[in-house]
């Protein structure tokens, strides 16, 4: 195996800002332009030459298994956290072991995006330094997105690194949009039960480790019910 040949699906989520819809339907399943969040996802990782995703589950995980059943490329796994939900560093540190020891790919199932010239998962893999990194966030121009109004998550400096951009007011800030690689070192010393991945990229930023790519292209962030139409008129101009 290599560089990102492996992924792992966050999918696990309550999707509280998408009620009433996701009462019903989980948040990874809510149709957009004629077909669920979480395929647009799979079709970034299959188009990326990913083999083998890890997909976490906890609300109404039955449908979403039914889904995954439905794809047979990427070769897909269920981490079952119907017993607790362990948040978006939790879930993945618990699926590791069946990641492999190579940096793997992972993707939030409602990551949305539309790509430049290069597919941004193969710029990410084309990016990789392996000595320099232990993970590598896929960013974006707030003013490249669509359904997002805030200022921005981090700033980058000339070789790549981030600092959260709250520390630095005045710069250009940008966004991160739901798909990243990172190395398995990274959760060596990650902490049982649930937590946030916010915890673990603190720690690559305090050792300069943690690096990230400008996307070349355009971001939909589908959070709540009123964001879907302004995502699908999006993509009818597009």
């Amino acid at each position: 195996m290599g560089v990102g040949e492996k992924a792992f699906m966050l999918a696990a989520g309550l999707g509280l800002r998408m009620r009433p819809l996701t009462l019903t339907t989980p948040k990874p399943l809510v149709p957009v332009g004629g077909k669920p969040l979480i395929a647009y996802a799979m079709d970034k990782l299959r188009a990326a030459g990913v083999s083998e995703t890890v997909v976490n589950v906890h609300h109404l995980a039955n449908q979403i298994e039914v889904w995954c059943k439905t794809v047979t490329m990427p070769r897909i796994t269920i981490s079952d956290e119907r017993d607790v939900l362990l948040d978006t560093g939790g879930g993945i540190a618990r699926a590791v072991p069946l990641l492999g020891p190579d940096p793997f790919f992972v993707m939030n199932s409602d990551s949305f995006w539309t790509d430049g010239k290069v597919p941004a998962l193969e710029r990410l893999k084309l990016s990789w330094r392996d000595d320099d990194m232990d993970c590598l966030l896929l960013l974006c121009d707030p003013a490249h997105t669509t359904g997002y109004d805030g200022r921005g998550d981090f700033i980058i400096d000339s070789e790549g690194r981030l600092a959260w951009a709250k520390q630095f007011p005045d710069r250009k800030a940008l966004t991160y949009i739901g798909g990243y690689l990172v190395h398995p070192r990274l959760f060596e010393r990650a902490p049982s039960g649930a937590f946030s991945m916010l915890r673990l990229w603190d720690q690559a930023m305090e050792k300069g480790r943690l690096f990230g790519l400008a996307h070349d292209g355009h971001w939909l962030h589908v959070g709540t019910v009123e964001s879907i139409a302004a995502a699908e008129e999006y993509l009818r101009k597009a």
